[in-house]
């Protein structure tokens, strides 16, 4: 009987285990990111590091705003097509997508969620295959004459 109980207890534990994981896109959910310095032509940006799953789910959900000289750099394992929609993301963005040798591919103006209810976003595909995504705030890669083929260098905070 000490046996099925342990058993028991242990299937237990894994069930609520499991119900408690908390979802990264979750408004209470708390995704911490590494920071660095990204050099793009003249400009330096202090950046967030999406580099796994959980944090590229949560990107910049639920931000109130996002200041000039910060953004949020993903970084994928590998170059293939790209697509980013603004789901609850209520803050007007530019995404830069860059190649695996860090340059420019293309860049897209995204326009933000309207409500956390909203359904139907645009998405936002990259033309070419893309190893990482940057978004700064709106208008940010024309204001500073960021053209095509550029490329970035990450450097420690």
């Amino acid at each position: 009987m000490k046996n099925i109980f342990i058993l028991l207890t242990g299937f237990f534990a894994l069930n609520v285990f499991a119900v408690t994981e908390i979802d990264p896109t979750s408004p209470n959910a708390k995704v911490v990111f590494e920071k660095k310095t990204l050099v793009l032509g003249s400009q330096k940006i202090l950046v967030e590091i999406a580099d796994t799953s959980d944090r590229a789910a949560r990107g910049l959900m639920y931000r109130k705003s996002l200041t000039e000289g910060n953004g949020m750099l993903f970084v994928f394992p590998n170059a293939q097509t790209r697509s980013f929609w603004m789901k609850n993301t209520f803050i007007p963005l530019a995404i830069g997508y860059f190649n695996s040798k860090r340059e420019l591919i293309d860049v897209h103006e995204m326009v933000p969620a309207q409500s956390e209810m909203q359904m139907n976003y645009p998405t936002y595909v990259s033309k070419e295959p893309a190893q990482y995504a940057l978004e700064v705030p709106t208008g940010w890669f024309s204001k500073h004459k960021i053209k095509p083929r550029q490329t970035f260098q990450l450097i420690e905070k």
